[in-house]
């Protein structure tokens, strides 16, 4: 059975959990979104990712683990040309050995959103 953890972000309205987790694994998902308002921060693919990425470690932090702990991360982009400014913010938040890798481009739900991340990770 899987535990939701409170992240503490605006409820969405879709039918989604930012984090659950299932003994030592922990399943996140993230996007540039403000905390507070739920609303889609706006700006480049550096400020996006660099919320999106926050919202990630907000979400392992809640589950009582730290960046180092993800292993795996999916990366959606819009755009090919983001990779790039994605990649460069990216390292600011992860350290050798990275986590496990897949960045594929795709349409996103939410308007003006550029960049959306899946990780998984073991707590413990």
């Amino acid at each position: 059975m899987i535990e939701k953890i409170d992240v503490g972000m605006a409820p969405s309205s879709a039918p989604v959990s930012d984090c659950v987790r299932a003994g030592k694994q922990v399943w996140l998902v993230a996007i540039a979104e403000d905390p507070v308002t739920g609303n889609i921060v706006s700006g480049d693919i550096e400020v996006q990712t660099r919320q999106t990425l926050e919202n990630l470690r907000r979400a392992i932090t809640a589950a009582g683990g730290t960046m180092a702990d993800i292993a795996q991360v999916q990366v959606f982009l819009t755009d090919k040309a983001d990779a790039a400014g994605m990649n460069a913010v990216y390292r600011e938040y992860f350290n050798e050995p990275y986590p496990v890798r897949a960045t594929v481009i795709a349409g996103l739900l939410a308007e003006g959103l550029r960049v959306e991340m899946l990780a998984a990770g073991v707590i413990g």
